[in-house]
């Protein structure tokens, strides 16, 4: 009888610490969610459970159809099993995203959601955006703080959306991520404190986009992207083309909207205490803007110009600052990094006369460089005060500044590079300028080179490049 009653009161104690550890889990099956279930169904059911906030679970392998977007919300943890896939399906439409923080819609921050274990397959389905413009990855978050995402996988990424799209945030963590296909893996606009770490690429456009200006239809907002972290990151080199970068690091600068104005497509202005942008085709036409916007919202046209209304934070220059890049392997022969300005039909990031945006603080610490190719290493477009190059492992590829040609002032950069290992056999091009009376001051110390015919060029063009050099060809 006293063993009968030990017995009970055992499964009593474990039966309530059972149920104690399930408080505030939910189960998607039990709201419908099923591998067996079609894709309209499966949102309908996710978003149930989705609403109840807490942690939700889906625990049962299998490929599950998704026919829209699941909306998320704060306080909302959403764990995916092992197995488990989200196949997006054409029921009723096309869509843009398997997953959309709720308050992306009428930009209210949502707040401490993680999205782990997530697996996407786009199938075929790939529409830039409907619900946010500009706004078009897989997953996306816009309006968001402390957001942490991790196991995500994509592995069919297409030409029109991004893999993980966010935009005006703080505290972002992206942990653990393989993602191949046609467009970017992770793109980033404006936001503070961030960490990318463990994540794989193969993409034929950028592994990663800090994009702090972008194209009219790639960023919904625009401002500073800072104070951040890149860490232990392959570039696969795959079969694809050279289109684009491991990492495009892009900036620029626009102006108050006045009468008369010449404005292409993409182009930002200042109105009303709002920022404007153009959305027209991307051809070169260049319009001439006589009517103020003053719209809340939307887009409106004027003189025969599509303004969409972006962003009522008012700013004249984006770009990047304070990141540090570490821990990085690079097996594809593209330009590794592009310290970017766009200035072609669809897009120009610096409007002429607009505030000199500045680029600042950018640390590359450990990068090893796997391919032979010869693309630069690093290119320059745009205003940078400092360059660091530490315990890295270079091949062919140097550093090659750029005009844009719409700026006159690119202003002096100070590059450090130390204890670097330099594995080109003969001469390697370090660093190589094309803008007009660039002013470089280059320092160098503690570094190896591996062949003993090794020699530095610098090639300052009609700037001017100050050296205080420990290697071959450059040491005085």
């Amino acid at each position: 009888m006293i063993l009968r009653f030990l017995v009970l009161g055992t499964l009593l104690i474990l039966s309530t610490l059972v149920m104690g550890q399930n408080q505030g889990f939910s189960n998607a099956a039990d709201f419908g969610f099923s591998p067996d279930a079609s894709g309209t169904e499966n949102v309908a059911a996710l978003q149930k459970a989705v609403d109840q906030t807490g942690t939700i679970i889906v625990s049962k392998p299998g490929t599950y159809k998704v026919a829209g977007t699941t909306y998320i919300g704060s306080n909302t943890t959403l764990d995916f099993g092992n197995g488990v896939i989200l196949q997006k399906v054409n029921e009723v439409g096309p869509f843009s995203h398997v997953l959309l923080n709720k308050g992306a819609l009428t930009k209210t921050y949502d707040e401490h959601i993680t999205v782990r274990g997530l697996q996407v397959s786009v199938n075929g389905l790939d529409l830039v955006f409907n619900e946010v413009f500009g706004l078009r990855g897989q997953i996306a978050f816009f309006y968001v703080k402390d957001l942490k995402i991790e196991g995500f996988r994509c592995k069919d990424i297409m030409t029109a959306q991004f893999g993980i799209h966010v935009c005006t945030f703080e505290d972002l963590i992206i942990d653990d991520t393989i993602l191949k296909g046609g467009k970017d893996g992770i793109h980033l606009g404006r936001g503070n404190r961030f960490r990318i770490s463990n994540a794989v690429f193969e993409t034929i456009d950028d592994g990663l986009a800090l994009n702090a200006h972008d194209y009219a239809t790639s960023n919904p907002e625009l401002g500073w992207i800072e104070n951040g972290v890149v860490e232990k990151c392959w570039d696969l080199r795959g079969d694809q083309k050279l289109v684009g970068y491991f990492c495009r690091i892009l900036a620029g600068g626009w102006i108050d909207w006045k009468e008369g104005m010449e404005v292409q497509q993409a182009d930002a202005v200042v109105s009303n205490g709002r920022v404007y942008r153009v959305n027209a085709q991307p051809d070169g036409t260049v319009y001439k803007s006589a009517t103020r916007p003053t719209h809340t919202k939307g887009i409106v046209e004027l003189d025969g110009i599509k303004w969409v209304m972006v962003q009522e934070d008012v700013q004249y220059v984006a770009g990047v600052r304070n990141v540090t890049f570490r821990d990085i392997y690079l097996e594809k022969p593209r330009t590794s990094f592009s310290i970017h300005f766009d200035n072609g039909k669809w897009s120009r990031s610096y409007y002429p006369g607009a505030q000199i945006p500045m680029q600042k603080q950018l640390v590359f610490d450990n990068i090893r460089v796997l391919h032979e190719g010869t693309n630069e290493f690093l290119g320059v477009d745009t205003p940078i005060d400092v360059i660091t190059i530490s315990n890295s492992s270079l091949k062919n590829g140097g550093i090659k500044f750029r005009s844009n040609k719409a700026m006159t002032d690119y202003r002096p950069t100070k590059i450090n590079i130390y204890g670097t290992v330099f594995n080109a056999e003969k001469s390697m091009n370090l660093i190589e300028n094309t803008v007009e009376n660039k002013i470089i001051d280059l320092n160098t110390s503690n570094n190896i080179e591996v062949s003993d015919d090794f020699s530095a060029i610098v090639s300052p063009g009609n700037g001017k490049i100050t050296i205080n050099s420990d290697l071959t060809g450059l040491k005085k």
